[in-house]
C-alpha cells in the first residue's frame, strides 16, 4: 500500500510539472480544509439489538448528516413509528452487509479520491474565492435505487454503493440491469467520485435554469458546466467529465462536423419541444440517428465545443462572466462551424 501511495504521488508530480506550462494556474498554495468521515463504517457497526440508542449515538458524531441519511436516503421522517425504523435499519444492515464488505476492500484507503476532490476545490477557490465549499466528505452506503453523490449543507456525501465498479456482482443481476442499463452502470466507478462532487459544486453555484428552453440554449448551458469542469479538474480525462466511454469521446471529436451538421440539417437548434430536446440532452444509451456506437447526451458535447470556441475568441472573459452570459449570445458570437 505504501508503494502504491508513492506511485500515486509521483504520478501527481508528473502531471503537475507536465501541465504547468499549459495555462493551468498553480493552486498549490491555496489551503483547503477537508475532513473525511466514514459514516458507513460507524453505521454498519451499530448494535442491532439497540438501534434507536445507537442512532442517537451517531447523531453526536454526525449531527447534520444523520437526519439527511434517515429522511432523504432511507426515506423516513419524524412521524415514522420507532419500531418501523428499527425493523428497516436492521434489515438494511443485513441485506447490504455484502456491499459494506466489498466497499471496505475497494475503499479501504479513500486518500486518492480525497486528494482529487481537494485539488478540485483549490481550483474552485482560485477562480471563485468567495465560494464557501464544504469542509467534509462523508462516505455512506445507501439503497441502490436511492441517492448517491449529493451536496449537503456542510459536506460532500458520497454513496459508495454506486461506485463499486461496473463489474460489481450486483450490477450484473437482472434486478440491477433493470434499474441501471449498461450505459448508466459503466459510470459506477471510483473515478467518478471527484467528478460528481465538483459537478455538485457547479450546480450549487450556478443552478441550471435552461430547462424548457430551446435545444441550443440547453446545449450551451451544459457546455458552460463542462467548461468549468475543465478548469476545476484540469487533470481529469475529458470522457469522465461528460460521462462517455473513451472511444465514444474520441469518435465524437472525429465526427464533430457530422454531429453539428445533423443538428443544422434537421433544424433542431431552435426546437423547444421538450419531447424532442430530451433525445439530445441528458442520459440515454445512444443518439439513435447517429448510429449504434454513438453516445447519448450528444448535445452537451456540441455545447462544450461551442463554449470552448467562444472562450478561445474572448480569452479575457472570466468564468464568472461566462456563466452570466446569455447562451444564445455565446452561440452567436462563437461562430462555431467545425470541419472534419
Amino acid at each position: 500500500m505504501i508503494f502504491m501511495k508513492r506511485i500515486y504521488f509521483v504520478l501527481l508530480l508528473w502531471i503537475f510539472f507536465s501541465c504547468k506550462n499549459n495555462g493551468i494556474p498553480d493552486v498549490s498554495g491555496i489551503k483547503i480544509e477537508l475532513k473525511v468521515q466514514r459514516f458507513e463504517k460507524d453505521f454498519f457497526s451499530i448494535d442491532t439489538n439497540n438501534i434507536l440508542n445507537e442512532l442517537q449515538r451517531l447523531r453526536i458524531k454526525y449531527p447534520s448528516f444523520i437526519n439527511d441519511f434517515t429522511s432523504q436516503i432511507l426515506g423516513f421522517d419524524d412521524k415514522t413509528p420507532p419500531d418501523s425504523l428499527t425493523k428497516y435499519v436492521h434489515l438494511f444492515i443485513r441485506d447490504y452487509r455484502f456491499v459494506k464488505d466489498s466497499a471496505d476492500k475497494l475503499f479501504g484507503d479513500f486518500e486518492p479520491q480525497e486528494i482529487e476532490i481537494k485539488k478540485g476545490l483549490q481550483f474552485v477557490k482560485h477562480y471563485f474565492p468567495e465560494y464557501k465549499a464544504p469542509g467534509k466528505i462523508i462516505t455512506f452506503i445507501g439503497p441502490f435505487d436511492g441517492y448517491s453523490d449529493v451536496l449537503t449543507s456542510d459536506a460532500f456525501a458520497v454513496g459508495l454503493q454506486l461506485h463499486m465498479g461496473s463489474n460489481f456482482s450486483f450490477f450484473k443481476s437482472d434486478i440491477a440491469q433493470d434499474l441501471f442499463p449498461k450505459y448508466i452502470s459503466q459510470k459506477f466507478t471510483p473515478e467518478y467520485i471527484p467528478v460528481n462532487c465538483i459537478k455538485n459544486i457547479i450546480d450549487d453555484m450556478f443552478p441550471d435554469k435552461s430547462v424548457g428552453k430551446a435545444l441550443i440554449e440547453q446545449m450551451v448551458e451544459k457546455g458552460k458546466r463542462l467548461y468549468l469542469l475543465d478548469k476545476f479538474l484540469p487533470y481529469t480525462p475529458d470522457y469522465l467529465k461528460i460521462g462517455y466511454t473513451e472511444n465514444q469521446l474520441k469518435d465524437s471529436y472525429t465526427n464533430e462536423a457530422v454531429i453539428w451538421d445533423f443538428f443544422l440539417n434537421n433544424d433542431l437548434l431552435n426546437n423547444a419541444d421538450q419531447n424532442i430536446v430530451k433525445n439530445y440532452i441528458g442520459e440515454s444509451p445512444k443518439t439513435q440517428e447517429l448510429g449504434e456506437g454513438s453516445p447519448g447526451n450528444i448535445g452537451a458535447f456540441s455545447g462544450w465545443q461551442i463554449v470552448k470556441k467562444y472562450m478561445s475568441k474572448y480569452s479575457k472573459t472570466s468564468l464568472q462572466e461566462l456563466m452570466k452570459t446569455d447562451a444564445r449570445e455565446i452561440y452567436n458570437q462563437s461562430k462555431y462551424k467545425p470541419r472534419n
